[in-house]
């Protein structure tokens, strides 16, 4: 018996169906009432499950329609990976982190594929609300090895992840990086303090060590009106 969270469980078997295509691309999956009840869960577990997949961009939602398989968007590079810290540092802005939650699991499906993790590896799984003077700029859910931080403090991993590591030997690599462009969610919108349906920048990312071990994968949403990413050819 897998000892994943039922929501986790429903997410990968939804997932897999996805992938095995049950559903179609542009196509509405059904409600999430009728999914209660075909996986004999609680109307709350199923939306837990079908929210983590809205926010790794597998699902999207449209505003009194539904729930959709998402399309492949078009994906630019855009290179190295700078710190959140730094770059606000570097924009004479004091950062900040607010630890939502804060604890070690199983993995889900995708985090165990973006991290290449063997069956039933430990992972550090955080939510933050990052903010620059103050002011909330993002809301991030990290996922991490647990094996590559577990000598690590609380206060090392939440503050600044990438100095952390840095100051152990380790060498950070590239990142593979997708922004996409939603509307915040209810829980979303007020922990960054914006209204519901506002829009934001959505980034997934894996980030690498220098020899090509992906050690974070992040699934992070910015206020639009707050942050703006830039490409360097």
């Amino acid at each position: 018996m897998s000892g994943l969270p039922i929501y986790v469980q429903i997410h990968n078997q939804i997932k897999q169906e996805i992938a095995q295509g049950k559903w179609q691309v542009g196509q509405r999956i059904p409600a999430e009432r009728l999914l209660a009840d075909e996986f004999q869960v609680s109307r709350m577990t199923m939306r837990q499950a079908i929210q983590t997949l809205v926010e790794e961009g597998i699902l999207y939602r449209k505003v009194g329609s539904g729930t959709y398989v998402a399309s492949q968007k078009v994906q630019e590079r855009m290179s190295g990976t700078t710190s959140f810290t730094d770059i606000m540092l570097a924009q004479g802005k004091k950062p900040a982190s607010h630890v939502v939650s804060y604890h070690l699991a199983l993995p889900t499906l995708s985090e165990k594929e973006n991290l290449k993790l063997d069956d039933n590896m430990e992972i550090l799984r955080m939510e933050r609300i990052r903010l620059a003077d103050k002011i909330p700029i993002c809301f991030e859910i990290t996922t991490v090895p647990w094996f590559l931080v577990k000598n690590l403090s609380r206060e090392q991993i939440t503050q600044s992840l990438y100095h952390a590591l840095e100051q152990r030997g380790l060498k950070l690599g590239h990142a593979q990086q997708v922004v996409s462009a939603m509307s915040a969610s209810e829980k979303v919108a007020e922990l960054l303090r914006v209204k519901r349906g506002a829009a934001v920048l959505r980034l997934r990312q894996v980030t690498m060590l220098a020899d090509g071990q992906p050690f974070e994968y992040v699934r992070t949403q910015y206020v639009g009106e707050r942050f703006e990413f830039y490409l360097e050819r």
